[in-house]
Protein backbone atom coordinates (compact mmCIF):
# COMPACT_ATOMS: atom_id res chain seq x y z
CA UNK A 1 0.00 0.00 0.00
CA UNK A 2 2.67 2.40 1.14
CA UNK A 3 4.51 1.74 -2.35
CA UNK A 4 1.82 2.23 -4.05
CA UNK A 5 0.34 5.96 -2.55
CA UNK A 6 4.62 6.71 -3.45
CA UNK A 7 4.07 5.66 -6.83
CA UNK A 8 0.82 7.61 -7.32
CA UNK A 9 2.23 10.81 -5.04
CA UNK A 10 5.40 10.70 -7.59
CA UNK A 11 3.05 10.93 -10.57
CA UNK A 12 0.84 13.70 -8.52
CA UNK A 13 4.12 15.90 -8.12
CA UNK A 14 4.94 15.13 -12.16
CA UNK A 15 1.33 16.17 -13.33
CA UNK A 16 0.84 18.68 -10.82
CA UNK A 17 -2.50 19.34 -8.85
CA UNK A 18 -3.64 23.01 -8.58
CA UNK A 19 -7.17 21.68 -8.05
CA UNK A 20 -6.03 20.91 -4.58
CA UNK A 21 -5.71 24.51 -3.63
CA UNK A 22 -6.70 26.39 -0.41
CA UNK A 23 -9.41 28.32 0.55
CA UNK A 24 -7.27 30.76 2.83
CA UNK A 25 -6.36 33.77 1.26
CA UNK A 26 -3.97 36.89 1.00
CA UNK A 27 -4.62 38.99 4.27
CA UNK A 28 -5.97 36.35 6.14
CA UNK A 29 -3.76 34.96 10.05
CA UNK A 30 -1.78 32.34 8.85
CA UNK A 31 -2.67 29.03 11.36
CA UNK A 32 -0.69 28.53 14.01
CA UNK A 33 1.51 25.14 13.97
CA UNK A 34 3.11 23.66 16.20
CA UNK A 35 5.38 20.18 14.55
CA UNK A 36 8.70 18.59 14.99
CA UNK A 37 11.65 19.40 12.86
CA UNK A 38 13.92 16.55 11.58
CA UNK A 39 16.29 18.56 14.14
CA UNK A 40 14.31 17.20 16.93
CA UNK A 41 13.06 20.91 17.73
CA UNK A 42 9.76 22.18 17.56
CA UNK A 43 8.57 24.98 15.75
CA UNK A 44 5.32 27.05 15.76
CA UNK A 45 4.74 29.83 13.56
CA UNK A 46 3.68 31.77 16.70
CA UNK A 47 7.44 31.66 17.69
CA UNK A 48 8.40 34.01 14.82
CA UNK A 49 5.72 36.62 15.26
CA UNK A 50 6.98 40.20 15.33
CA UNK A 51 10.27 38.86 14.43
CA UNK A 52 10.29 36.95 11.31
CA UNK A 53 8.52 36.56 7.83
CA UNK A 54 7.82 32.76 7.24
CA UNK A 55 7.63 30.36 4.43
CA UNK A 56 6.03 27.32 4.37
CA UNK A 57 6.23 24.50 1.82
CA UNK A 58 4.43 21.84 2.10
CA UNK A 59 5.40 18.88 -0.17
CA UNK A 60 3.42 15.13 -0.56
CA UNK A 61 5.96 13.00 0.31
CA UNK A 62 9.60 12.30 1.25
CA UNK A 63 11.63 10.34 -1.22
CA UNK A 64 9.38 11.26 -4.34
CA UNK A 65 11.00 12.20 -7.30
CA UNK A 66 9.30 16.07 -7.21
CA UNK A 67 9.87 16.21 -3.71
CA UNK A 68 13.45 15.12 -3.80
CA UNK A 69 14.26 17.43 -6.91
CA UNK A 70 12.48 20.80 -4.41
CA UNK A 71 14.58 19.70 -1.60
CA UNK A 72 17.84 19.69 -3.69
CA UNK A 73 16.52 22.93 -5.00
CA UNK A 74 16.48 23.97 -1.89
CA UNK A 75 19.65 22.89 -0.37
CA UNK A 76 21.79 23.80 -3.44
CA UNK A 77 20.33 27.05 -3.58
CA UNK A 78 19.05 27.91 -0.30
CA UNK A 79 21.68 31.00 0.13
CA UNK A 80 19.20 32.49 -2.35
CA UNK A 81 16.60 32.43 0.09
CA UNK A 82 19.38 33.37 3.30
CA UNK A 83 19.45 36.58 1.35
CA UNK A 84 15.87 37.32 2.99
CA UNK A 85 14.98 38.36 7.02
CA UNK A 86 13.11 34.88 6.65
CA UNK A 87 12.85 31.48 7.96
CA UNK A 88 12.09 28.43 5.52
CA UNK A 89 10.51 25.52 6.27
CA UNK A 90 9.56 22.33 4.42
CA UNK A 91 6.34 20.51 5.45
CA UNK A 92 4.39 17.25 5.13
CA UNK A 93 2.11 14.53 6.70
CA UNK A 94 5.11 11.97 6.71
CA UNK A 95 6.35 10.22 10.30
CA UNK A 96 9.37 11.90 11.78
CA UNK A 97 11.94 9.16 10.60
CA UNK A 98 10.89 9.31 7.37
CA UNK A 99 11.50 13.08 7.31
CA UNK A 100 15.38 12.56 9.26
CA UNK A 101 16.01 10.03 6.59
CA UNK A 102 14.81 12.47 3.84
CA UNK A 103 16.28 15.31 5.13
CA UNK A 104 19.70 13.57 5.47
CA UNK A 105 19.85 11.79 2.04
CA UNK A 106 18.75 15.21 0.25
CA UNK A 107 21.42 16.77 2.60
CA UNK A 108 19.04 19.22 3.65
CA UNK A 109 20.25 22.30 6.01
CA UNK A 110 17.17 23.89 6.66
CA UNK A 111 14.27 22.46 8.69
CA UNK A 112 11.81 19.56 7.68
CA UNK A 113 8.83 19.40 9.84
CA UNK A 114 6.37 16.47 10.02
CA UNK A 115 2.61 16.54 10.73
CA UNK A 116 1.34 12.67 10.56
CA UNK A 117 -1.95 13.95 12.89
CA UNK A 118 -2.18 16.03 9.46
CA UNK A 119 -3.89 18.89 11.46
CA UNK A 120 -1.74 21.57 10.37
CA UNK A 121 -2.31 19.98 7.05
CA UNK A 122 -6.07 20.41 7.53
CA UNK A 123 -5.38 23.83 8.90
CA UNK A 124 -3.50 25.15 6.15
CA UNK A 125 -6.40 23.11 3.76
CA UNK A 126 -3.63 20.94 1.81
CA UNK A 127 -4.59 17.66 2.48
CA UNK A 128 -5.79 16.05 -0.46
CA UNK A 129 -7.66 13.28 -1.64
CA UNK A 130 -4.36 11.18 -1.62
CA UNK A 131 -4.57 11.99 2.57
CA UNK A 132 -1.12 13.50 1.87
CA UNK A 133 -0.48 17.60 1.48
CA UNK A 134 -0.28 19.16 -2.13
CA UNK A 135 2.31 20.92 -2.70
CA UNK A 136 1.95 24.46 -1.84
CA UNK A 137 4.14 26.98 -0.26
CA UNK A 138 3.17 29.67 1.81
CA UNK A 139 4.19 33.27 2.26
CA UNK A 140 3.82 34.02 5.72
CA UNK A 141 4.98 38.08 7.22
CA UNK A 142 6.29 39.23 10.41
CA UNK A 143 2.92 40.18 11.51
CA UNK A 144 1.14 36.31 11.04
CA UNK A 145 -0.54 37.53 8.01
CA UNK A 146 -0.54 35.73 4.44
CA UNK A 147 1.37 37.82 1.90
CA UNK A 148 0.98 34.62 -0.79
CA UNK A 149 -0.42 31.33 -1.23
CA UNK A 150 1.61 29.71 -4.13
CA UNK A 151 0.41 26.53 -5.75
CA UNK A 152 2.11 26.33 -8.87
CA UNK A 153 5.27 25.28 -7.62
CA UNK A 154 8.73 23.67 -10.32
CA UNK A 155 10.46 21.57 -8.40
CA UNK A 156 13.49 22.49 -10.16
CA UNK A 157 13.94 25.99 -9.50
CA UNK A 158 11.90 26.11 -6.46
CA UNK A 159 14.59 27.74 -4.26
CA UNK A 160 15.10 30.86 -7.14
CA UNK A 161 11.11 31.26 -7.53
CA UNK A 162 10.92 31.64 -3.17
CA UNK A 163 13.77 34.21 -3.56
CA UNK A 164 11.83 36.15 -6.58
CA UNK A 165 8.92 36.14 -4.78
CA UNK A 166 10.58 37.48 -1.50
CA UNK A 167 11.98 39.75 -3.33
CA UNK A 168 8.73 41.07 -5.05
CA UNK A 169 7.18 40.77 -1.44
CA UNK A 170 9.18 43.54 -0.19
CA UNK A 171 10.75 40.76 2.61
CA UNK A 172 13.63 42.67 3.96
CA UNK A 173 17.36 41.20 3.13
CA UNK A 174 19.67 40.87 5.72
Amino acid sequence: MKKSLRILCSLVSVVGFSAFATELKVGDTAPNFSLQATTGDIYQLSDYQGKQAVVLAWYPMANTRGCTIECKSLTEQGHLIREYDVSYVMASVDPIDDNRAFAEKTGADFPMLSDPTKAAAKAYQVLNMFRVASRVTFYISKEGKILKIDDDISPKTAAEDMAKTLGALGIAKK
